[in-house]
């Protein structure tokens, strides 16, 4: 995993704690991303701009487009959005008008004594430990703490392997929380040579998703059987896919996912196909590679929504991913060559990244 920046913006902005939770209960701190407060001020005859977080309750959801996250609306959960309010927490009780802002460790403690029992309830305790959602606080800010501020808004939000936030289609309470991404989606690769963010496929990246595979539901399935059915869906999506390449021949192999057992529980039965560079000989991190195998000649792709080509960027570093170690780890991928179907136990892998 990639080190830890912990930083916020203080003052006159909003900062978000990121944090995730796993196996009902939060693990550990991640990031942190700040919204500045909207104020129209200082124009007589004027109204005050709100900022929509201030008026957002559970249910509600934001959007911004802005690297400076300044443009921040309130959207139907339908749309694109952010982040998705799941509770509004007074934490006044605790922490009184003198009480000082507290420090990064102090709001990770806030954030797992309100906001991950919120967004349990809020989800109808449903919630894939290793899915595409990550749960966090939004925070009043310096600022309007020492003015008497003690509201947080917590809430839901979608976080790339190294850290950028996607875009969400559809309120949680109804998502399938698989962590799956579209076909044509290519994953960057990180300083550390593990799986990034999302990036155009003409850029060094670490894998291709070319299908998605919904496991049969029922009784959840031993990762062998899960990887008997993967590799007989997997290989036949790809060649699909690609037209036909000679995959080997390129220096490629087909991968897939697997669910754990706590995933299958929260519902999630849906896995990645993807193709990868062969694993180096050392084993020290994952191969990049370039430009997509995509057969230019095949018809659009068919995906629920707008494919998650580039993780959005703040103007300052975002830091590790929202996902922990115990968390990214619980997807696997086992690999196949283009010239069989069979299970080459040599190149099995383990992926750090939580596939959409």
């Amino acid at each position: 995993m990639s080190k830890t920046a912990r930083w916020f913006r203080r003052g006159d902005q909003l900062v978000m704690l990121g944090a995730f939770v796993g196996a009902f209960a939060l693990l550990g701190l991640s990031t942190f991303t700040s919204w500045p407060v909207g104020a129209g001020g200082g124009v007589p005859g004027t109204t005050e701009v709100v900022n929509p977080v201030y008026t957002s309750q559970a249910g509600d959801c934001l959007n911004w487009t802005k690297r400076t996250l300044s443009d921040v609306t309130k959207v139907d959960c339908k749309a694109q959005h952010m982040f998705e309010v799941t509770a509004v927490e007074d934490i006044g009780g605790a922490y009184g008008p003198q009480a000082p802002f507290p420090t990064d460790e102090q709001w990770q403690e806030i954030s797992e004594e309100r906001c991950v029992k919120a967004s349990l309830a809020y989800l109808g305790g449903k919630f894939d430990p290793a899915g595409k959602y990550t749960v966090g606080p939004l925070n009043p800010g310096e600022r309007l703490w020492q003015s008497g501020q003690r509201t947080l808004r917590c809430g839901l939000q979608v976080a790339g392997p190294a850290g950028g936030l996607l875009p969400a289609y559809g309120t949680a309470k109804t998502q399938d929380q698989s962590a799956v991404f579209d076909p044509g989606v290519c994953l960057g690769v990180t300083e550390a040579l593990g799986v990034g963010d999302p990036v155009d496929c003409a850029e060094p990246h670490t894998f291709e998703i070319v299908g998605v595979v919904t496991l049969p539901a029922g009784d959840f399935p031993p990762l062998d059987k899960q990887d008997e059915i993967m590799s007989g869906e997997c290989p036949r999506i790809a060649a699909e896919y690609s037209g036909g390449i000679d995959f080997r021949a390129k220096g490629l192999i087909v991968t897939w996912d697997t669910r754990a057992e706590e995933s299958w529980k929260a519902g999630s039965f849906r896995a990645n196909c993807k193709v990868g560079a062969t694993p180096a000989p050392d084993n020290k991190g994952l191969t990049a590679w370039e430009k997509s195998i995509r057969n230019p000649n095949a018809p659009p792709l068919t995906t629920a929504n707008p494919p998650q080509t580039t993780a959005v960027q703040q103007d300052e570093p975002t830091g590790a991913p929202l996902h922990s170690e115990s968390k990214s780890g619980s997807a696997t991928s086992s690999a196949v060559t283009s010239s069989s179907s069979e299970k080459t136990t040599t190149t099995t892998t383990t992926t750090t990244e939580p596939t959409r």
